[in-house]
């Protein structure tokens, strides 16, 4: 090894496979930021359903091997590369992606994918914002456009985006419905914008819906398990509502038919779709939320690098999720 190269532990990923593939070491190297990149030393990094997806090979993103998960760090600058002029050593700031893998100690990350921290959110909010609220935001106005005073319904509101998205949409004057399956998840969603909530674990909860919202119907789904709920969406939708697709875990059978009695349409958000410009919008929407206190994210279960194979477990086999899964550095 050369010498003054400085060690970190980090997890990686040699095959792709289970949780159990998460391997913790503690002597991978540093890494340098190139031109347009900064170093992050990371207090805390967000862990997101599609960090498994990726690991299990599952997903269309196949990174080469081995790699370090996770894109959403909160830290401080500790080294800036050249050609960096909108960050410095000693800067609070959070990310959308890294070049290097978030769960590790430091992080390289490209300048355009990095944002100043407020100072009223910690470094655990701050890993709580990337993944969950930009996809939050392109759900409800890039795949939906939804506008002031329609009806949007969260379903599967207690998590990291159906929390972002609750708060977006009651900032952005929607009406907002959520689900949760727990009662301490049903008071966490009315808690952070939705004026309604129902729980999706009773039986007759879409009827409950149904009854809320009247003859009209919802004007937007935004849906987080669509393999289980997106045939009982499309019979909640008003004439011409829209269902998103957020989260899914498999296949459903649909009845076109319902699409097509109400001229309902499903569409798909990928943030990994999303551009430069953008991310750039959507970072001056969210800014504004921090500085005005709409966008306060809020934290549930916090792991140790040490656990971060039952935080994979977890995150996908845990019930009634409430709040944003993060690792603790």
């Amino acid at each position: 090894m050369a010498t003054g190269q400085k060690l970190m532990r980090a997890v990686r990923v040699f095959e792709f496979g289970g949780p159990e593939v998460l391997k913790l070491k503690s002597d991978i190297v540093q890494p340098i930021p190139k031109d347009h990149q900064v170093l992050i030393k990371v207090h805390a990094c967000g862990v997101n359903p599609v960090e498994t997806y990726i690991r299990s090979g599952s997903h269309s993103r196949k990174p080469s091997l081995p790699y370090t998960p996770g894109s959403d760090v909160a830290g401080v600058i500790e080294a800036v590369g050249n050609n960096v002029s909108a960050f410095k050593k000693g800067d609070r700031v959070f990310t959308t992606s890294t070049v290097s893998g978030g769960y590790a100690e430091y992080a390289v990350a490209a300048d355009h994918t990095v944002y100043s921290l407020p100072e009223k959110l910690d470094f655990k909010q701050g890993a709580a914002i990337g993944i969950p609220y930009f996809t939050a935001y392109r759900a409800l106005f890039h795949s939906a456009r939804v506008k002031a005073g329609e009806t949007v319904l969260v379903h599967g509101a207690s998590g990291g985006v159906g929390l972002a998205t609750c708060q977006i949409a009651r900032a952005y004057g929607l009406k907002v419905l959520g689900t949760a399956g727990t009662e301490e998840g049903k008071n966490i969603v009315l808690q952070n914008g939705a004026h309604e909530v129902f729980n999706h674990r009773d039986v007759n909860y879409t009827d409950d819906i149904k009854k809320s919202v009247g003859d009209k119907g919802i004007d937007v789904i935004i849906e987080m398990l669509s393999n289980v709920n997106l045939s009982n969406d499309l019979k909640l939708l008003s004439n011409g509502g829209r269902v998103i697709i957020v989260g899914s875990r498999g296949p459903i059978e649909i009845n076109p038919r319902d699409a097509m009695t109400k001229e309902s349409s499903i569409i798909g958000v990928s943030l990994f779709l999303a551009t430069k410009e953008d991310f750039q919008q959507y970072a001056a929407a969210l800014q504004a939320g921090m500085e005005t206190g709409w966008l306060r994210p809020v934290i549930g279960s916090q792991y140790p690098l040490e656990k971060v194979a039952q935080a994979h477990e977890n995150i996908i086999h845990g019930s009634g999720t409430t709040g944003k899964m993060i690792l603790l550095l």
